[in-house]
């Protein structure tokens, strides 16, 4: 990975870049983008940034005040592994040009405020996050909205609907049933392969890859496990991954999705954030109270539990969201905490090392 503007220029000049992509990410969690050739790129956009129109960002700025600045990260490049000409991507903060700070809608800076903050108060150096998204990757998908109506379709050949279907090349009738997904080898886990390349792109990335696997819903639901990181980095990391995951579908000329709950009957995605808090290399989270867990610890869970209603406008933003909060799915429904349950909203993994406790 990247650490200084010298290094991103180095990588440049290895790869051949023809084309510099500066991307951000707008307040709903979609990532954007503008390019720029080569020849309008150098040092200088590390420190006067790229303008753009933030009044075409829905939820951000009016037209009376729509000029803002992408500011590029020299320690978030890489060269993208899709595009057909060489481009350099860089990741970048949105910049308010009038006073020079990170705009309050730009979840990139918000992010970094708030690891200013925990510095600040003194109650920790560092908090660690480890999401774990979960996706679908179906064949297909058909959807229509208009004045007479509203109708959606999934195509999945591994969907244990495709049972009774006359496939190209034959039947073989090897699919995951119902919940049936986790862990099934091939030929029933069709992704194998899939997701081996989107983790092999992931680690030329520069993201460390742990786990992958087939999830438990039998229409193409799979799971790619990173490794942890401090916010900033862990949030840029989550965004790259889902950019990979979905670039790879379409790629094999198909569709991934992230959506909580694109089938009705069986389990839906989440994203479970494992987190800890950390201070003078020890893990604060660590200690002798409920399974393992130390005082400060069980006040971080209170926290959580106290600021829950506002939380979920940001952990379940859509009516989808919910229609996954049902029992019966391994989803979260109860607001509690729990060492197993996995109704819990709050889960304490078992770990054989107290270094690595956490929630």
């Amino acid at each position: 990975m990247t650490k200084t503007v010298a290094d991103v220029m180095k990588l440049v000049k290895e790869k051949e870049c023809t084309f510099v992509d500066f991307r951000f990410v707008d307040t709903k969690g979609k990532e954007q983008h503008v390019s720029v050739p080569i020849s309008a790129f150098n040092e200088d956009k590390f420190e006067s940034g790229h303008a753009f129109d933030g009044s075409s960002i829905a939820g951000w700025k009016g037209i009376e005040a729509s000029d803002m600045l992408l500011m590029p990260d020299p320690t978030a490049a890489y060269v993208d592994p899709f595009y057909e000409e060489p481009t350099l991507v860089l990741t970048c903060d949105v910049i308010e040009p009038s006073d020079g700070k990170g705009y309050d809608r730009d979840p990139r800076s918000i992010a970094k405020r708030a690891e200013a903050y925990l510095k600040s108060s003194g109650l920790g150096d560092a908090a660690y996050f480890g999401p774990e998204p979960e996706f679908f990757v179906f064949d297909g998908v058909q959807w229509n909205v208009d004045m007479q109506g509203c109708s959606v379709k999934i195509h999945s050949e591994e969907a244990p609907w495709s049972s009774g279907l006359e496939i190209e090349g034959g039947n073989t009738g090897h699919r995951p049933g119902k919940k049936g997904g986790y862990f099934p080898v091939a030929p029933v886990d069709t992704f194998q392969d899939m997701r081996s390349e989107m983790c092999l792109i992931l680690e030329s990335l520069g993201i460390p890859v742990e786990v992958h696997h087939h999830e438990v819903a039998g229409q193409g639901q799979n799971e790619l496990g990173t490794k942890f990181s401090t916010l900033v980095q862990r949030a840029d990391w989550t965004i790259w991954q889902k950019y990979v995951v979905q670039n790879v579908a379409h790629a094999y000329g198909k569709t991934a999705t992230f959506m909580p709950k694109p089938v009705v009957g069986d389990n839906g995605s989440g994203m479970h954030v494992h987190q800890s808090v950390w201070k003078n290399g020890e893990n604060l989270f660590a200690g002798n109270g409920y399974s393992g867990l130390s005082e400060f610890a069980l006040y971080y869970i209170g926290g959580i539990i106290k600021h829950a209603r506002a939380l979920n406008a940001i952990t379940n933003p859509g009516t989808n969201s919910y229609k996954r909060l049902v029992p019966g799915f391994e989803a979260p429904v109860k607001l509690a905490y729990s060492a197993r349950n996995r109704s819990a909203s709050i889960r304490i993994p078992y770990v054989a090392n107290p270094k690595g406790r956490r929630i």
